[in-house]
Order: C-alpha cells, then structure tokens, then sequence
C-alpha cells in the first residue's frame, strides 16, 4: 500500500512539471514609476535586487522556479506582490494611490517586512538582503517624493477618499 502512494506521489510530482507556468516578463515602460518619479543610481540597484521581482511585470526567475511545485508557489507570490505594489503600472493609479504606496514602502522598509523573510532565505537573494544603511537610502527616496507629490499638488488630492460602506 505505501509503495503505491509513493509511486502515485512521485507520478504526480512528474506530471505537474509538464503543466506550463505564464511567466512575469512583460517590458512594457509606458507606466513604469521611472517615467515620473527620479530615482537615483542607488536606489535603482537597490530596487532591482530587493524588490523588482515581486513588484514589477518583469521578474528575474531563479533557476529553481522551473521545478513544480516550487513554480506554482513563486508565480503566486510575485502575483500577490504585484497585487500591494507594482512599480510597472504605478503611473496608472491617482495621485493619491500613488502617495499611499509610497507611504506603504516606507512603513514596510522602516519594519523590515520588506523584502519578505522568505525571498532572503537561506541566502537564496543575497542582493536583497538590505542592510540599515540601504533601508535608509530607500525609505529616504520615497518621503522626497512623497514631498514631491506635497509640493506639486493639493493636499486633498493626496489622501485616499474613504471606501463607500456597502
């Protein structure tokens, strides 16, 4: 009997890895945060390794993601991420929204939420692993253009309008 699991198991782990996984790879920049917002060299490199592959349309894939379940397991993780943040479609979103995000970064940062424990794990992204220093650098890029978005438009118009009750 527990022969026939283990065959049953090992067959279904074989016929999963023939299920085709739709990638993150869109280049499309026509929203992109770069468009609007200055970002410098540092927190570009920072970007890149700590949060892009979760908060952008275009992921960088490790070599592991091409073993199901594992697949499965980053794709539903990169389509939450994306789902709270994604810098390739921010420009899409009010100025509000955008203000909040940016509002969202710096709280996640400053609490080491983010990058999630679980992308830096076992040193799997060493890159993102961000020291105090570079938290820094990134929590102080999103208030200047969070004080950016201040100066260039009204207040009102930076504060979420209250979901309607239903």
């Amino acid at each position: 009997m527990i022969k026939k699991i283990t065959l049953g198991i090992i067959g279904l782990l074989i016929a999963i890895q023939f299920i085709p996984q739709e990638k993150n790879l869109s280049d499309d920049q026509l929203f992109d945060i770069s468009k609007k917002y200055e970002i410098p060299a540092d927190v570009q490199v920072i970007l890149k390794n700590a949060c892009n592959d979760c908060h952008t349309n275009k992921s960088t894939y490790p070599w592991y993601s091409n073993i199901e379940p594992v697949g499965f397991w980053l794709n539903h993780h990169i389509n939450d991420g994306k789902k709270h943040l994604n810098f390739s479609t921010f420009l899409k979103k009010s100025i509000a929204v955008q203000n909040h995000k940016l509002e969202e970064v710096v709280e996640q940062v400053e609490e080491k939420e983010m990058p999630m424990h679980s992308y830096t794990y076992l040193g799997l992204h060493g890159d993102a692993n961000l020291t105090d220093q570079q938290r820094e650098v990134l929590v102080n890029w999103a208030k200047s253009q969070m004080a950016m978005l201040k100066a260039t438009y009204p207040a009102d118009s930076l504060k979420m309008k209250p979901r309607p009750k239903s």
